[in-house]
């Protein structure tokens, strides 16, 4: 008689297991370096070893988690040099992204393509200081917002990929930012982005990159 094979896990389970997961080491619940065992987490969840193992792949294909052989999964630490590194990756989406801009619209762009990034920009200034998990979600809002304007769907999509990614550094490396200033140097960013292209990207995110290593020490 063949034998039955197990039913492998159902798509919503492993949605909404990764959701909270992921709200979890996005606020700094589960603090960066700890370790996730399937075992614990379908006891504690109620999930199936199935259903946990294809939320921790999702969440470490989101480079939210680390995945080692002998060493189990965990949440994602950052080195200087990733820190670096994904800066870098920013900056040439980004840059490519302002290039375009300018490209179709010259140093002065429409209200309209603006809109969505100032909307952005507002919603920043909006939030409380002592909620940084939202401060830093609606601060990547911005540059999200600005990237989709140049209205490329690849450059969107690879930008989009590094979202969790961008979340969890701004998460586990606080800068010392202050929210209404943090608001109004987005605000001359895009302006500056405007005027100047992808240089201006480019120092914008070198102050960031100095921010974040500095927070570090």
């Amino acid at each position: 008689m063949p034998r039955r094979r197990e039913a492998g896990p159902g798509p919503t389970a492993v949605a909404r297991l990764a959701d909270d997961l992921r709200r979890q080491v996005l606020t700094g619940e589960l603090p960066a370096g700890h370790p996730l065992r399937e075992e614990e987490l379908a006891a504690v969840t109620g999930a199936s070893r199935h259903t946990v193992r294809a939320a921790l792949a999702r969440l470490a294909d989101e480079r939210l988690l680390v995945a080692e052989p002998y060493r189990g999964v965990r949440v994602t630490t950052f080195a200087d040099a990733d820190v670096v590194a994904l800066q870098q990756l920013r900056g040439a989406l980004e840059g490519e992204a302002v290039r375009l801009l300018c490209e179709a619209y010259g140093t002065s762009w429409p209200a309209a393509v603006l809109a969505p990034a100032r909307n952005a920009v507002a919603a920043l200034a909006a939030l409380p200081g002592d909620d940084w998990p939202a401060v830093a979600a609606a601060h990547a809002a911005v540059h999200s917002a600005l990237v989709a304007a140049a209205a490329s769907p690849r450059i969107a999509e690879a930008y989009a990929r590094l979202h969790s990614e961008v979340l969890l550094l701004l998460v586990h490396v606080r800068p010392a930012y202050d929210v209404a200033l943090l608001a109004a140097e987005h605000l001359a960013h895009l302006d500056d982005v405007q005027r100047h292209g992808p240089v201006a990207v480019r120092a914008h995110l070198d102050r960031s990159t100095a921010l974040l290593l500095a927070a570090r020490r």
